[in-house]
């Protein structure tokens, strides 16, 4: 490989990211627009065990950058407390076609996926929403909680999971960082009590339902990113007002639109608009404090090259810092 090429780690994409930074650039992004194909999405056969998942993501904008994501998704890594979500990233010149950067993927999955659901967030949630529930105890959950923190100012983050000791030392670490976290109680309470409530499980069949969500509460949905699998109830969609991160990708591969689409509980036009509709002004987002929104995000492949040109931007930016140091 040559010299030139930069090489981030999860620690240096950690380092570069920094959560009101990379929620803008996202919204930039998105109100630029880019191409971005539907990611093929295959199933792979694990021997007792759910099957993995491999998906690739590629987006581009003419002129700027290409970049492809390699992400596999292996659900039974949890009970071996390996991550359930690995990948790869890959940034070229749209000019050239040249190699500019190898990023090691974990880390940039989980802060855009964060990063989105924040910025959905800003246009979604109440502005005084002040207590935020984190159902799920894998590596996006702290991850989730910042970027939440980044845009809304929270009295109490309360984090559940299916094993309590996990959303103990999640909300010791966050409040280690100066969040005000604590573990959960039980699920029905706390998200009857919550003003946003942000979702990032494996689930297969719904844990939040639509009659425990009070007025004015968003449900922030992240999960379930195949047809198989569902995190929220139909009742959960019904109450609420619908939006996407991208048309294309939750009509097909979102759990609980597929599902209700297909009940007909749920019709086409209940969907209100996506994040390009949201961040170009085109949709006024909520518009009542007794609504309850829902955001699903299932990822997009502009996500990812938003926060990988921001990784190199930065890492410019540090290096013109140090030279001119000297």
């Amino acid at each position: 490989m040559r010299e030139d090429v930069l090489n981030f780690t999860d620690a240096d994409v950690a380092g570069c990211l920094e959560w009101g930074e990379l929620v803008d650039a996202l919204d930039d992004a998105f109100k630029r627009g880019a191409e971005s194909p539907p990611r093929p999405h295959f199933d792979i056969e694990v021997p007792g065990e759910p099957n993995g998942n491999l998906l690739l993501m590629p987006a581009w904008v003419a002129g700027r950058h290409i970049g492809l994501k390699t992400v596999t998704v292996f659900p039974g890594n949890a009970a071996r407390n390996e991550p359930s979500v690995n990948a790869q990233y890959l940034l070229f010149s749209a000019a050239t076609g040249a190699i500019v950067a190898v990023f090691e993927g974990g880390v940039l999955t989980v802060r855009r996926t964060a990063a989105a659901s924040a910025l959905a967030s800003r246009y979604l949630s109440r502005a005084d929403a002040r207590r935020l529930l984190i159902v799920g105890t894998g590596r996006l959950s702290s991850n989730l909680a910042s970027a939440h923190a980044s845009v809304r100012t929270f009295e109490e983050i309360v984090i559940w999971g299916r094993d309590a000791e996990k959303a103990r030392k999640i909300a010791g670490k966050l409040a280690d960082e100066g969040l005000p976290a604590r573990p959960a109680g039980e699920l029905r309470a706390e998200v009857e009590a919550a003003d946003i409530i942000s979702c990032c499980t494996l689930a297969r069949a719904p844990i939040i339902k639509g009659e425990w969500l009070k007025p004015g509460a968003h449900l922030d949905l992240v999960g379930a990113f195949t047809p198989q699998m569902r995190e929220a109830d139909e009742a959960a969609l019904m109450r609420s007002r619908v939006f996407v991160d991208t048309f294309e990708g939750a009509l097909s591969e979102s759990g609980e639109l597929v599902h209700a689409l297909n009940s007909g509980a749920l019709a086409r036009g209940d969907i209100q608009a996506s994040l390009f509709e949201l961040t170009r002004g085109e949709h006024s987002g909520r518009e009542g404090l007794s609504d309850i929104t829902l955001f699903k995000s299932v990822g997009c492949s502009l996500e990812d090259l938003a926060a990988a040109e921001l990784c190199v931007a930065r890492s410019a930016s540090r290096s013109r810092d140090a030279t001119a140091a000297v």
